[in-house]
């Protein structure tokens, strides 16, 4: 009976890779979408949905755990922040559904770099507390693919003055923007990544 009495020790960073790491196969599915592929938008609403449980999972961990590998406020943080990149790609392809817009090569170019982004969360975020180095080494190039996202992002807006079609202007605007969220999203994620690190030090 002993066990009944002992603090429990979930593993609160076991449960945040398996969020970042849902939510990477959601993003998986959100850059085939972006290239073409509709049955991938629906793939991304299904990830969504298992991201929200692994987020969960990480909280409920939270409110048990009697000590924590990271400080709790940075693991809940974290959380938060990985799901706000989940989400920001879903609301990209409801919005697209919405206004019966089809991806573009432009969404395509910057759907690449939120997956190339969401690669180097799933880095750092594997190794918090075994390599700083690593865990900052890949957030920082999170914030790299997020630079050239908001190029790309820039290049497209650009492109949308020639267009003499107000809706779809309008359209594609909104959409874009979405993109630029989606970036701020990872960045966020990579700041709270560099923010554990140096609190641990």
């Amino acid at each position: 009976m002993k066990h009944w009495f002992l603090p429990e020790t979930p593993d609160l960073l076991g449960a945040l890779r398996a969020h970042v790491e849902v939510t990477g196969e959601g993003i998986d599915s959100f850059l085939a979408w972006a290239r073409g592929d509709e049955a991938a938008g629906r793939a991304v609403s299904d990830h969504e949905h298992r991201a929200d449980d692994a987020k969960r999972k990480v909280l409920a961990g939270l409110r048990v755990a009697f000590s924590t590998p990271l400080d709790a406020e940075d693991i809940y943080s974290l959380a938060e922040r990985i799901d706000a990149v989940m989400n920001a790609a879903k609301n990209i392809v409801r919005e697209a559904e919405v206004m019966a817009m089809r991806p573009d090569s432009h969404m395509a170019a910057m759907a690449e770099q939120v997956s190339l982004g969401q690669s180097d969360l799933v880095a750092a975020i594997g190794a918090l507390t075994s390599d700083d180095q690593l865990a900052t080494d890949a957030s920082d190039a999170a914030v790299r693919r997020c630079r050239e996202l908001e190029r790309l992002y820039r290049v497209a807006m650009s492109e949308l003055l020639v267009d003499q079609d107000l809706g779809e202007v309008m359209g594609r605007r909104e959409l874009y923007r979405r993109f630029s969220r989606a970036a701020e999203a990872i960045e966020a994620v990579s700041e709270r990544v560099w923010y554990a690190v140096v609190k641990s030090v």
